[in-house]
């Protein structure tokens, strides 16, 4: 069941960007901070003490008293219900790779922007009342709430040969989660477990629906390579 109000807490080691995030989580509506923490002991101490947990927290990567990714395993490992979003300076692949790995609800590098701050929160809202208001979701409902644009939605819609719906939406869904480098035919084809030509096949193809965008990427050495961002 969906709640009119959110509980929300922050983990910031910096007070000034603490309150600035603060301000701006009660800028939108549902939401309310019931806690901050500036230290990792801070914020387990919150979480232990509370009697009754944060629907969300707000957390920063580069928290003084614990290392590296200390503190969001063991928040995770504890308290399983409680959803993390990322609000950090880390920019690093490897970093962000294991945090979403952790299954975290979003990740915002600073510094934070109050429109996209409030995108991933209105998200998390409609999450919210998805899941307490629905038994069973349809692949419409779970690719809006990722926001997934959908390849196709007429039914009788006729797809050239060598292309079909199922293949073309985990293809849609992989570049959709891609970063702005966005990936090679060969990386796509290996997320979806398909030739390097089966997925430029469909990627061209989404090109041509200008739903992808092809770019050239300069390395340092050899030719350039083609790859494929959201469009």
């Amino acid at each position: 069941m969906s709640k009119n109000r959110y509980r929300v807490m922050i983990v910031e080691d910096d007070f000034r960007v603490a309150d600035i995030n603060k301000q701006f989580v009660e800028k939108v509506k549902g939401f309310e901070v019931v806690g901050v923490a500036y230290t990792g002991a801070e914020a387990l101490a919150l979480l232990e003490n509370d009697q009754a947990l944060p629907d969300l927290i707000l957390l920063d990567v580069y928290i003084p008293d614990v290392e590296g990714l200390t503190l969001m395993w063991e928040i995770r490992k504890r308290y399983p219900t409680v959803d993390i979003m990322m609000v950090t300076a880390a920019q690093e692949a490897e970093t962000i790779e294991q945090i979403f790995r952790v299954g975290i609800f979003d990740y915002i590098i600073k510094p934070v922007n109050f429109e996209r701050l409030k995108q991933a929160l209105e998200r998390y809202l409609e999450k919210q009342k998805l899941f307490g208001t629905k038994k069973e979701l349809t692949q419409e409902e779970l690719d809006d709430l990722r926001k997934i644009t959908p390849v196709s939605t007429k039914k009788n819609e006729k797809l050239p040969k060598g292309i079909d719906k199922l293949t073309m939406r985990k293809v849609m869904e992989v570049i959709q989660e891609s970063n702005e480098e966005g990936y090679t035919a060969v990386e796509v084809g290996r997320q979806i477990g398909a030739s390097r030509s089966t997925a430029r096949r469909y990627l061209e193809y989404l090109v041509s629906l200008k739903r992808v965008k092809a770019e050239l990427h300069y390395g340092e050495v050899g030719r350039p390579e083609r790859r494929y961002v959201a469009n």
